[in-house]
Formats: structure tokens, C-alpha cells, sequence
């Protein structure tokens, strides 16, 4: 604002002094406010251009601590790799001595395979032979009785004859035969014996015809076929009396773990002229992982002998359709799937490859005059045992043939059994338990 000289003539106190001053108060405010608001707006641009400068120091101490740890990375990097190479190479060498160990040990394994299965193999076969001498020990035996008591009998007949035909020579005893005359044709042995026949001569009867009688049925000189002596002491007897399918008995507690080989020994005797089933063991897997089963229909007195369906071997077993007391055992093994059937102690049946390496498993159903469709079912009646078993036991070894004579003529029990007729759990229908001091007092 300017002032004129005639404003400024003016004396205090006047209106006019006063509306100047107010005007020049007014106006120093709005300089003084102005230059407040150009100061601030420096300082506010100072402030602004240090921290910009203060922001640049530090990105570049960032940037070169940046490269500082970049080049340190890098550094470990490259150390990383190197280490990474040389333990791969480590790695690639130890994998090959690692194919070669396994393929060494696999080599020792065959080899330590083969050589357990040919020490096995021939474990097995002096088992046989062993086996195969004590049955030849016994035919032997057997025959030296057999000598000896026809020549006893033809001593008789040499102290009797004289007296009964004066000037009839009286026939010489037979020696028993030397260890020349016996000798081995391939895998049989043959006895040879005197040519004379050891009976009286064949005109005996005509030489005595108007002198005295022959020998009869009570003369101490008769000749009588070779019998059993009288047995005792095996344990109770179950009688089967007709082919009611309730007519079953289970043996508890079955076969607690897996056979592979077996023993299955019993007197049996049978009424109704066919054999049927004498035991029969089924798993829910297979209702025929043991069955002995009478096949009268197809060949009377044969029986299949079977071992996980459907492989089974047929055994001849017609010497107990007479009716009358025999001794049966039923022996097998794994090693080589051999297998043993005798009757009243005699080997009647052998062979190998019968289930070689099999087992039997455990937990099933074990039956005795039934044959089962199902596990502990499922009976037929045309298949059903009809008889009487007596001394019925189980061993899961191969037993030998001093054992089973020792068994057929009423001596110990061979040790080991599993199971017997003491672990008949259920006995069904009308089957009995009997308990008889003899066998010949049996039902």
C-alpha cells in the first residue's frame, strides 16, 4: 500500500493515524507470516536433500555388502559342488563294491543251497538205506525163525519117522543159509535155499498108509501158519458200528504246527467188508490236506493215501478185509516226498516223490471215520468207516522199523506222539469208547 504525503501530514489522534496503523499492524503479520512460511519450506527442502543423501550412503553400503555376500555364496557354492562330485564318485564306487558283495553273497547262498540240499539228499538216502537194512535185518530175522522152526519140526519128524517106518531115512535139516548164499541183485536182495522142499515128502501118506496116522491138527509136530502173539496194553478202542454220518470222532487239539513228515499208526479192524475212511484232516483252504480213504468201489482193499488235494498214492491194503485185528502204519516225509505202508510190521508199500517239500499246514479239522467236504463237514455215508481202531497214535517224524515192529507186537509206545486217542474231543452217533486189556478181547 502507498501512503500519500497528505496522509502522512495527518497528526496522531486523528481518524485518519488510526485506520494507518491498523493497515501497517495488518500488514507486518501477513509479511511476517509469508517469510515463516518460506523458512519452513527451506528447512523442509534441506531436510529432504539429507535424507536423499543419507539414503544414497546407504544403498551403496548395502550394494557393496550385497556383493560382498554374493561373492561368499558363490565361494561356498563352488565348494558345495566340488564336495558333491566327490561324493558321488564315492557313492558310484561304493555301489559297485556293494553289486559286487551282493552277487558274490548271492553265489555263496546258491552254493551253500546246493550243498545243504546234497548233504540233505544224502542224509536221506543213509536214512533209506539205514531204513531199507533194518526191514532186510527183520526179513531176515523172519526167515532165520521160519528155518529154525521147520527144522525143528523135521528133527521131530527124524525121531518119529524110524519108529513109525523102520528102515525109512529120515530127511536132513537145513541149514541156515551162509553169508555166501546170499547175495545182492541190483536193489533185491535174494535168498537162496537148499532145492528140497522142507515139508514131508510128497508120498508121506502113502509110506504110512497101514502103520499110524500123519501128524494131525494137535500133534506136536503139525505145521501152523506164524501168528502174533497175544497184545495187550493199547489203550481204549472206538467201535464204528454202522455208516451213520453222526458217527464221527474229532481229535482236539489237531496239528498245532505246519509236518513235513508223519507218522500215522493204529489197529484196525474192519465189519463190513470195505475199508472207507479211516482219517481225514481239512483247512479251510483244502478239505483234503490228509485223508485216508477206502476205494473199495474202484479196487476193494486199496486206499488213497492223500496229501494236499489231489495228489494222493494208492496203497494195497486188502489183508484187512478178513475181519480180523491188523496192524497198519502209514509213514512219510518231505525229503524226497518218501513215503512207507506196513502191515503187521511188514514194509507192503514204499516210494519217493509223494509231495517232496510239502507241509502240512496247522489248524485244521482232524477226523477219524469221515471223510469231510468242509471243514468238519460236509460227511457221506457210503464213505464212512465201519469197524473198530484201536492204539491210534501220531508222530510228526518218520518212524523207523524197529518202532513200528516194537508197535505191531504190544511193546512201548515210541516217544514223540502228538496226538492219540486220549484227544478224542467228540465222539458222535453211535460210536463207542472201549476199554479192553487185550486186543483179542476187543469189540
Amino acid at each position: 500500500m502507498l501512503f500519500s504525503p497528505v496522509a502522512g501530514s495527518q497528526q496522531k489522534g486523528s481518524p485518519g493515524w488510526t485506520g494507518f496503523c491498523g493497515q501497517f499492524r495488518r500488514f507486518q503479520e501477513v509479511t511476517l507470516t509469508h517469510l515463516q512460511a518460506i523458512a519452513s519450506n527451506y528447512n523442509l527442502s534441506y531436510n529432504i536433500d539429507a535424507r536423499f543423501q543419507s539414503l544414497a550412503q546407504e544403498s551403496q553400503a548395502l550394494a557393496l555388502a550385497v556383493n560382498q555376500s554374493q561373492a561368499t555364496v558363490q565361494g561356498d557354492l563352488g565348494h558345495l559342488k566340488t564336495w558333491i562330485r566327490k561324493t558321488q564318485r564315492r557313492s558310484r564306487k561304493v555301489d559297485s563294491r556293494l553289486l559286487a558283495l551282493g552277487v558274490a553273497l548271492r553265489e555263496r547262498s546258491q552254493q551253500l543251497t546246493r550243498e545243504r540240499k546234497e548233504q540233505a539228499a544224502q542224509r536221506e538216502a543213509l536214512s533209506s538205506l539205514a531204513l531199507d537194512m533194518r526191514a532186510l535185518q527183520d526179513t531176515l530175522a523172519r526167515l532165520t525163525g521160519v528155518v529154525q522152526s521147520q527144522g525143528a519140526r523135521l528133527d521131530a519128524l527124524k525121531e518119529w519117522l524110524p519108529v513109525a517106518c523102520p528102515g525109512t531115512a529120515a530127511p536132513a535139516r537145513p541149514g541156515l543159509p551162509s553169508q555166501s548164499s546170499l547175495k545182492l541183485q541190483g536193489d533185491r536182495q535174494v535168498l537162496r535155499t537148499s532145492p528140497e522142499p522142507l515139508g514131508p515128502p510128497r508120498d508121506f501118506a502113502g509110506r504110512l498108509r497101514g502103520t499110524r496116522e500123519p501128524p494131525g491138527p494137535g500133534s506136536p509136530w503139525a505145521w501152523r501158519p506164524e501168528r502174533l502173539g497175544e497184545i495187550c496194553n493199547v489203550g481204549p478202542a472206538l467201535v464204528f458200528p454202522n455208516t451213520s454220518t453222526e458217527n464221527v470222532v474229532f481229535l482236539s487239539p489237531g496239528f498245532l504246527s505246519g509236518l513235513r513228515a508223519l507218522s500215522v499208526c493204529s489197529w484196525v479192524r474192519t465189519a463190513s467188508g470195505h475199508l472207507g475212511t479211516l482219517l481225514s484232516y481239512a483247512t479251510a483252504e483244502n478239505d483234503n490236506k490228509l485223508v485216508l480213504h477206502g476205494r473199495d468201489s474202484l479196487a476193494p482193499g486199496s486206499i488213497h493215501f492223500v496229501i494236499g488235494d489231489p495228489t494222493f498214492r494208492e496203497l494195497p491194503l486188502q489183508p484187512l478185509l478178513d475181519g480180523q485185528w491188523h496192524h497198519v502204519c502209514v509213514i512219510w516225509t518231505s525229503l524226497l516226498g518218501r513215503y512207507w505202508l506196513h502191515v503187521d510190521r511188514r514194509l507192503v508199500a514204499t516210494g519217493s516223490r509223494f509231495r517232496e517239500g510239502y507241509e502240512i499246514p496247522p489248524g485244521g479239522s482232524l477226523v477219524l471215520g469221515q471223510e469231510q467236504d468242509s471243514m468238519g463237514g460236509g460227511f457221506d455215508g457210503s464213505e464212512a468207516f465201519v469197524g473198530s481202531m484201536a492204539g491210534l497214535a501220531i508222530w510228526d517224524r518218520a518212524l523207523v522199523p524197529g518202532e513200528v515192529s516194537h508197535l505191531a507186537t504190544g511193546k512201548e509206545l515210541p516217544p514223540g506222539a502228538i496226538l492219540t486217542l486220549a484227544n478224542a474231543a467228540l465222539i458222535g452217533g453211535f460210536v463207542q469208547r472201549v476199554n479192553c486189556t487185550c486186543l483179542e478181547l476187543c469189540p
